[in-house]
């Protein structure tokens, strides 16, 4: 199948397809005009590379998660698994950060909302 149709049924822009391929997520067979080929399996590889780039992976990290898929293999699903778990460990420590963030503009706020009220006071006096 072609580039735009691989598109069509996985959601998936061509422009992301393009990208999936120069980052190694994704290979296609060229036509001698040049033109991109995928095979049936592709699908569900794009929909997996989909899946990983939703789940807040980066490219180089699911290249590194791909063996796993490509050749199944106890020692490529530990590989894998301890990847995710610290690919979960660096996402928990940016929600963590996120919070303290936020946390800290609520005291802004609340400082903002005290001194606002103080102006209405002394404007009424």
């Amino acid at each position: 199948m072609r580039i735009g149709e691989l598109a069509s049924r996985t959601g998936a822009s061509v422009r992301s397809l393009r990208y999936y391929e120069e980052q190694g997520l994704l290979a296609s067979t060229r036509s001698p005009s040049g033109q991109r080929h995928y095979g049936e399996d592709d699908v569900e590889r794009v929909r997996f590379v989909q899946r990983l780039f939703t789940a807040g992976l980066s490219s180089r990290t699911i290249a590194e998660l791909l063996p796993c898929v490509e050749a199944p293999s106890r020692e490529n699903s530990d590989s894998a698994l301890e990847r995710m778990a610290q690919e979960r460990d660096r996402l928990s420590e940016h929600i963590e950060d996120l919070i303290r963030t936020r946390d800290a503009l609520d005291e802004l706020v609340a400082v903002a909302l005290a001194h606002r009220e103080t102006l209405r006071t002394t404007a009424a006096t």
